[in-house]
């Protein structure tokens, strides 16, 4: 493997190693190179940095490639540039590391309500991994050292914890559920179980206009299934009839019965059923959906939805990661009644 160095600065040594066998861009690799030393205080603002002719002598790399480095990083405001002089580090300059599992309405909340209360030196690079493990490895092997901290949607895999372990805690940060999480860890999560209870017992009016109860939960869904434990406590407790509905291929709405549901297909499925029975939602069948997006209060007059605070949580994340101090958090879980119910 080729590989050749340069000395940056002189106030702190740093070495920039290019690797030119890697499938990562060599202007990627310039770039992701500066942002760490600026995150680890290696760089500092106001120090010069090697001009365009240098990189390209010492590391065998084209013009082009280092001004679209540094093109990249004036737009970012991580560098400067000053006539006859060169380039300089503009200011601490951080990059941040968002792992979630999927992209939906309710995780471009998160999103802008985390990144919207970031400062301006802080960037943000986004990745899904889609719940496959060894995506989710790739993800984490390769951002090992390029970020100043890390701020990661878990699941349900064994290999979770041993992907996460070369990460240090106080850069870490856990988020949305709480599975395989350490004692240790910085954490914001929601509650699947109790707190979702507790949003049904203020639906208990509502849910008791119908003779049954329908938990659809289809085979395919990721959500915790603590959370259709705590449906049939629930159900249990207050002598409510009730029935899980795994397979979606089976789900048919029935004139005075009740809904609730983790998909966002199935509400789909639901609004087409309505109209082909000509049933009213809220009077002769009844819905109640997880996760709160912005539409569902316009959808059919209101869809009733029990759900986190994705605001809240994008707020906490992001006070993780502009300050030092452990994060140990539960974001609050609400019920928002409308007409579907």
């Amino acid at each position: 493997m080729e590989q050749n160095s340069t000395e940056l600065v002189n106030r702190k040594k740093f070495t920039f190693t290019i690797n030119h066998e890697s499938d990562t861009p060599k202007y990627q690799q310039l770039v992701d190179s500066i942002h760490n030393a600026i995150a680890e205080n290696i760089l500092n603002k106001g120090d010069l940095l090697p001009s365009v002719n240098q990189i390209c002598k010492t590391n065998q790399l084209s013009r082009d490639t280092v001004f679209k480095a540094y093109s990249i990083l004036k737009d970012q405001k991580a560098i400067e540039s000053v006539p006859n002089k060169g380039y300089y580090v503009a200011g601490e300059t951080r990059k941040v590391l968002l792992v979630l599992d999927t992209f939906k309405a309710y995780k471009e909340v998160l999103y802008h309500s985390f990144v919207n209360n970031l400062p301006d030196n802080i960037i943000t690079d986004v990745q899904f991994h889609h719940y496959n493990v060894e995506n989710f490895k790739t993800i984490i092997n390769n951002s090992i050292g390029k970020y100043y901290k890390y701020v990661v949607m878990n699941f349900d895999h064994k290999e979770v914890a041993s992907a996460l372990n070369p990460i240090s805690n106080d850069k870490l940060l856990l988020i949305d559920w709480n599975i395989h999480s350490k004692a240790k860890n910085n954490y914001v999560f929601q509650d699947f179980g109790k707190a979702f209870y507790e949003s049904l017992k203020g639906a208990l009016d509502s849910f008791r206009k119908y003779k049954e109860i329908n938990f659809v939960y289809p085979s395919y869904t990721n959500h915790p299934i603590e959370t259709v434990t705590f449906f049939k406590k629930f159900c249990v407790d207050f002598n409510l009839e009730f029935a899980i509905i795994t397979n979606p291929k089976q789900f048919k709405i029935e004139k005075n019965k009740a809904y609730i549901s983790v998909s966002d297909r199935i509400l789909g499925q639901f609004l087409e059923q309505c109209q082909e029975n000509n049933f009213e939602p809220g009077t002769d069948v009844g819905f109640l959906s997880y996760n709160e997006t912005p539409m569902k209060k316009f959808i059919y007059k209101g869809i009733s939805v029990v759900s986190t605070d994705f605001k809240e949580m994008g707020t906490k994340i992001a006070e993780f990661v502009t300050s030092e101090e452990t994060m140990r958090y539960y974001v609050s879980t609400n019920l928002i009644l409308r007409d579907s119910l």
